[in-house]
């Protein structure tokens, strides 16, 4: 400590030198340790350094005054309060010094303090009162009208202080407003633009009073008709206290509004700048509000984005050919040179096209009108002659194409999308096809223009609207190609305009078919073969992509009569071949350019490797070299892949042996994506080039496999069984030799729990290619034996393995795929199943095995009518084990799917005359109907309907729910004849019935697109007329139903969410009428008999977030959400998830309501349980908390929430109780660390 203390006093002695480097020196190594986190300054060394370094600010030399600045910045967090204060007190006085330079250097040290000072709960006190010394004496220096720039620095300090710490100065809102306001007025530009920034940081954090008064000043103020300089002042404030207050504005709008339009005909361009800023804002910040105004905001914006008054557009101008001569280019330059300087028309046109585009974007509902509208406008401002308004008109025009591409039918779904909405084409595609041969005529020009801004926004809209209707631009090609040329080879173009074009032309390329481009090959290439040789990497690269598309373009693989019709690619071959090898050979280049000219060639050799000739053998042995690389060797693996399986059979016998040898040793590394790459590659090359293998060429590879068949990670076993059955079948020698190796590993897996349909395929496809390779050691009956053999095992021997119920269908049906292999074994194998069942002495396993081994053999049709099968299955069906009945029912339904004639009749005789077994034997008639096809099934489809019906009002629960699947799956088989019968049943009296009939229409929405989607789309709204029906159990399947069709089919239920949606909010609310007391012994127990009901209209809202976020009401929505807030238990949990979901979906709404939402959050986080409550009552409670921090953490990561008080005040609550702090922590462990939410956290 001494020796700190020692060297500290040392370097405050050098700097009171007289010479200016021992002071510049001294300063400088004060400030590299007070960086070190270790140091530490006793009282007297803080109080000498404080003093030295506000002594040093006054210092003649400025160098040794910056240092001094930045010192203070280390030194705040290292010195106690008193000190802070101390500098905090100079700092203010220097700052409305007389002098100019101290008055400078004392505004930098002050906000380089406040950039410091701690937001942490320890350092919140000095925070508070250092920030109320600073506030006073700057609303003091603000008063002082005669030096302005002493305002002007006090407004500067202030706005940083507002905007960091705006939490720590609520106490002073009420006067700093009071101080800006006046300043709205002060003659000076600079003092009221500054005043405007400090209100900006003001209103995100003050009461809701203080925002209704700054707002109610201005609407005065400007009612006064004040003169147009500060009206524009007025206007600009209110567009930046919007933007910045966000929703609150929401509320003054309907009196804004009118003012803001009166002011936009006043003949003043910067105020009406302003006026468009405003109504940019108010779009942003408050959509739903907006919604009456936007049509008068859309007029205006269209009016004013033509407004030029100085210049007349020649409207012959859009009819002129595209010649470039020199007297166009003159014409051109001649307009571009007319600029009055007094001319701000521009800012007008500007900012109104930018309303325009906030309108685009946050009102995607109303996409149809804009098409009808704005899509036009935008089109004719085309040929705007500022250069920086172009660029904004091609922005708003991208920004309607993206607002197209994500339309209602993706909007918040995943990669999946809505498969029944792809059928048909939006309506606004539409409109965009009708518009886009005058899109290509306007852009035709602009391609050709010389400014580089105009070209680049061309190239944007047209990417944009490659990706939002693909193949839209074919027939327009021509036209397009001359301007990407032009782009390619001006002398005059940037690298980006380089990058941009190419980009486009790959776009292009991607989303279009080859055999249109294929007349402009003379022309493309070249350009594009002279960018591969460019010197700038990005540029190289993005050819070399472009170069790989055309490759594909010269010889397409997919050749349709169309592209077979006679294209020669031999004259383009060499020119392509010669670039792509010389930086394919280079080795000193960028990464990217190295991968890709691995991957352009590839495709040269996949696609023209015929047209290489004596090339090839070269290229080849540059691939082999790039896969014993270690940067290039996936992209090598993926290239040669794609070599392999060239319906041109390329040669490899040159690099095969040593490639297989690279390859096998690639199996060992522990790189997923190189496994699973070297795995596809071996794939294609044993299937296309097995001819050229010998046997021991593969052996490094076989002695690899087993160690890959492992449950750890399931896809790499199943591509590696896919390639062990291919091996099987072209080199069956070389299986031989690690059957015994890798038959372990194989049945490990069969039997494993995890096992499932990918991998189970790859397996009985290698079952069957080894049985009939006969390359295997082990036999059929050895095979049988190991694949049923844990099965027999008694359950008391203590190396028996327990077997989970997956393990016992992997192994019946790798069972009945040995069968299908030797028919001649059939018999004899089908005797022993039906012995094990029949043999009372079996293991239990061992019975259930036989019973599912038989169901399999029977589905693939090798059991014929059996009698004997039949009484052994209703024996089945008396046994003791609830898993040997499952195992019945699972087989005869299976067998009825091999053999329906024969098995049928049987089971529909049984469910009639069997009401005990009648749960199993309609388990086995749902598997019937759901696996026969269609046309197997029509003629039993009466007799199958009439049995249904019979059992629609089972009492039982489970039993109807079985009814209904079945009657559900029976619909889709002659959907066009059942749906009305079904729909005729709903007016059935019983609500059993209806139940029954509504769950039933839920097992008709499958999750793909099928021919009943029409039909489902016409009669789902009289199914769901059933959420309004009197019983409960009913409206809940209506509910469970609706939920099923939001999640699989979103377009059947979106035109009908105006109608459903006021029911299913209903359904959220608590009813007392269902809340009953039941007397259990001496307690009384409350029973809830509409949570159930409610927890499904809570489930139904959570699914229509994902899948109709666009047909809601996200305020309204967000009331009944807050509801669930405090509700029950389980209704809670999931408006929390809800709530964390809208957080990422709708901030904006979100953080409208957030004042309403923080109550509820946190009055769960800080409840706690009674202390003699049960266990489960403390995890119940725990789980609650830690779901609420979730949603708490969701909420934190909104961008802009620090202007919710309330949400400041509860952060700052969880951060100062240990108990929440460490939930929060664990929540954010578990999210992987939210960045935004952490800095949110941070906030005070």
């Amino acid at each position: 400590m001494s020796g700190v203390s020692y060297h500290i006093s040392n370097l405050l002695e050098k700097m009171t030198s007289t010479d200016k480097d021992f002071r510049f020196m001294a300063t400088n190594d004060l400030m590299l340790e007070l960086q070190k986190d270790s140091i530490k300054l006793d009282e007297d060394s803080e109080r000498k350094v404080v003093s030295m370094l506000l002594k040093l600010l006054e210092d003649k030399n400025g160098e040794v005054q910056n240092l001094a600045v930045k010192c203070l910045a280390p030194l705040v967090g290292k010195v106690k309060e008193p000190q802070v204060e101390t500098m905090v007190d100079t700092l203010c006085s220097n700052m409305v010094s007389d002098k100019e330079q101290l008055r400078d250097i004392s505004s930098m040290g002050l906000k380089t303090v406040i950039a410091e000072l701690p937001l942490c709960s320890s350092g919140l006190t000095l925070t508070a009162s250092v920030c109320k010394k600073i506030t006073s004496q700057l609303i003091g220096a603000i008063a002082k009208q005669e030096d302005v720039s002493v305002q002007l620095e006090a407004l500067d300090i202030l706005s940083d202080m507002l905007g960091r710490l705006s939490g720590a100065l609520v106490s002073f809102h009420s006067s700093l407003l009071s101080s800006l306001l006046p300043q709205l007025t002060s003659p000076r530009m600079a003092v009221r633009k500054r005043s405007i920034l400090a209100l900006g940081h003001l209103v995100p954090c003050c009461s809701p009073a203080l925002f209704s008064q700054l707002t109610e000043h201005l609407l005065t103020e400007l009612s006064k008709a004040p003169p147009t300089s500060v009206t524009r002042t007025y206007i600009q404030c209110l567009a930046t206290i919007s933007r910045q207050g966000g929703h609150r504005v929401g509320e003054h709008l309907e009196k804004l509004i009118p003012m803001v339009v009166k002011f936009t005909s006043v003949d003043d361009d910067e105020l009406r700048e302003h006026c468009f800023h405003a109504f940019a804002a108010f779009i942003h910040r408050c959509p739903k509000e907006m919604s009456p105004h936007v049509a008068t905001v859309t007029q205006l914006c269209l009016k004013f984005m033509t407004f030029d008054p100085n210049y007349n557009y020649d409207d012959e101008e859009e009819e002129e050919e595209d010649s470039m001569d020199i007297e166009d280019r003159l014409d051109e330059e001649s307009d571009d040179e007319y600029s009055d300087d007094d001319d701000m028309s521009w800012k007008v046109r500007r900012s109104s096209i930018k309303c325009l585009e906030a309108l685009i974007h946050t009102r995607r509902d109303l996409l149809l009108s804009f098409y009808s509208s704005i899509c036009p406008a935008l089109l004719a401002r085309f040929k705007e002659r500022e250069e920086n308004v172009r660029a904004d008109v091609f922005a708003a025009f991208s920004t309607l194409l993206r607002q197209t591409r994500g339309g209602p039918s993706h909007h918040g779904l995943g990669a999946g999308s809505d498969p029944g909405s792809s059928q048909e084409e939006e309506p606004a595609v539409v409109m965009l096809k009708k518009q886009v041969p005058l899109i290509v005529k306007i852009l035709h020009r602009q391609l050709k223009e010389k400014s580089i801004k105009s070209r680049l926004g061309s190239f944007c809209v047209l990417t944009e609207l490659s990706q939002t209707v693909p193949g839209v631009l074919e027939t327009h090609i021509p036209a397009l190609i001359p301007g990407v040329v032009f782009s390619l080879t001006d002398k005059s173009t940037s690298s980006t305009m380089r990058i941009d074009a190419l980009s486009f032309l790959h776009v292009l390329l991607l989303s279009h078919p080859p055999q249109a481009f294929q007349p402009h090959m003379q022309v493309l290439l070249p350009p594009v073969v002279s960018c591969v040789e460019d010197s700038f990497y990005k540029i190289t690269s993005e050819a070399l992509l472009v170069t790989q598309q055309l490759v594909r373009v010269m010889r397409p693989h997919e050749r349709t009569a169309a592209t077979a019709a006679g294209f020669d690619p031999k004259p383009f071959v060499k020119e392509v071949f010669a670039v792509t090898m010389k930086r394919l050979k280079a080795t000193d280049i960028d990464q990217e350019v190295k991968e890709r000219a691995i991957s352009c060639m590839g495709h040269m050799v996949c696609h023209l490797g015929d047209h290489l000739g004596a090339e090839l053998q070269a290229v080849l042995a540059i691939f082999l070299e790039r896969l014993k690389n270690e940067i290039t060797r996936l992209m090598a693996v993926r290239t040669i892949t794609l070599i392999a399986a060239s319906p041109i059979k390329i040669n490899l016998s040159s690099i095969l042996p040593e490639t297989l040898s690279v390859l096998g040793s690639f199996l060992r590394k522990n790189q997923r994506a190189l496994k699973l790459g070297t795995l596809s590659c071996l794939n294609a090359l044993v299937t296309h080039h097995a001819a050229s293998i010998k046997p021991a060429a593969l052996e490094p590879v076989l002695s690899e496999l087993p160690a890959l068949v492992d449950e750890g990670d399931m896809y790499v076993s199943q591509v590696s069984i896919s390639l062990l059955t291919c091996m099987s079948r072209a080199c069956p020698s070389s299986l031989a030799k690690i059957s015994s190796s890798v038959l372990p590993g194989v049945f490990r897996l069969i039997h494993s729990p995890l096992l499932q349909s990918g991998a189970l395929a790859a397996i009985l496809d290698f079952i069957q290619a080894l049985v009939q390779s006969k390359s295997s050691n082990l036999g059929y009956s050895q095979l049988l034996k190991s694949l049923t053999g844990p099965f027999h095992s008694r359950p008391s021997s203590a190396d028996c393995p327990v077997i989970h119920r997956q393990s016992y269908l992997s192994v019946a049906r790798c069972v009945a795929a040995l069968v299908s292999s030797c028919p001649a074994e059939t018999p004899p194998t089908v005797a022993g199943f039906i012995q094990e069942v029949k043999n009372p002495g079996s293991p239990e396993p061992a019975r259930h095995l036989a019973l599912l081994c038989l169901g399999e053999v029977g589905r693939i049709g090798s059991l014929g009518g059996s009698k004997e099968v039949q009484a052994v299955i209703l024996e089945a069906f008396t046994s003791t084990s609830e898993e040997v009945k499952t195992a019945a029912s699972c087989a005869l339904g299976s067998m009825a799917v091999g053999s329906l004639n024969d098995y049928l009749p049987f089971l529909l005789k049984e469910i009639s005359s069997q009401p005990r077994r009648q749960y199993l034997l309609l388990h086995s008639l749902k598997e019937v109907i759901s696996d026969c096809p269609a046309s197997s099934l029509s003629p039993h489809v009466e007799s199958i309907w009439t049995l249904l019906f019979q059992n629609c009002e089972c009492q039982e629960e489970g039993t109807r729910n079985l009814v209904a699947e079945c009657l559900g799956k029976l619909t889709l088989v002659k959907p066009a004849q059942l749906l009305p019968r079904l729909k005729q049943q709903l007016k059935a009296g019983s609500p059993l019935a209806r139940s029954t009939v509504v769950t039933a229409f839920k097992f008709t929405i499958v999750d793909h697109p099928a021919a009943v989607d029409p039909l489902l789309k016409d009669g789902i709204g009289d199914f769901l007329k059933t959420l309004q029906d009197r019983d409960i159990n009913v409206r809940r399947d209506a509910l469970v139903m609706f939920n099923s069709a939001a999640h699989n089919k979103p377009s059947l239920i979106r035109g009908l969410l105006g109608t459903v949606l006021p029911h299913l909010y209903k359904e959220t609310q608590i009813r007392k009428d269902l809340i009953r007391e039941v007397e259990m012994g001496p307690f009384k127990h409350t029973v809830d008999d509409g949570l159930d009901l409610r927890k499904a209209a809570f489930e139904c809202m959570y699914t229509l977030l994902d899948s109709c976020l666009d047909g809601l009401d996200v305020l309204q929505f967000l009331d009944h959400v807050e509801e669930g807030l405090k509700d029950h238990y389980d209704i809670r949990m999931l408006t929390f998830l809800m709530l964390a979901r809208l957080a990422s979906l709708c901030p904006a709404a979100v953080l409208q309501r957030l004042d309403r939402l923080v109550e509820p959050l946190k009055a769960t986080c800080t409840t706690k349980v009674k202390a003699g409550s049960v266990k489960q009552e403390f995890e119940k409670q725990e789980e609650l908390r830690h779901s609420a921090m979730r949603a708490v953490a969701a909420l934190l990561a909104v961008p802009e929430v620090e202007r919710s008080p309330s949400m400041v005040d509860f952060a700052n609550q969880i951060r100062t109780n240990a108990d929440m702090a460490s939930i929060y922590q664990s929540v954010q462990g578990a999210q992987g660390g939210n960045v935004g939410a952490t800095e949110s956290m941070d906030m005070s």
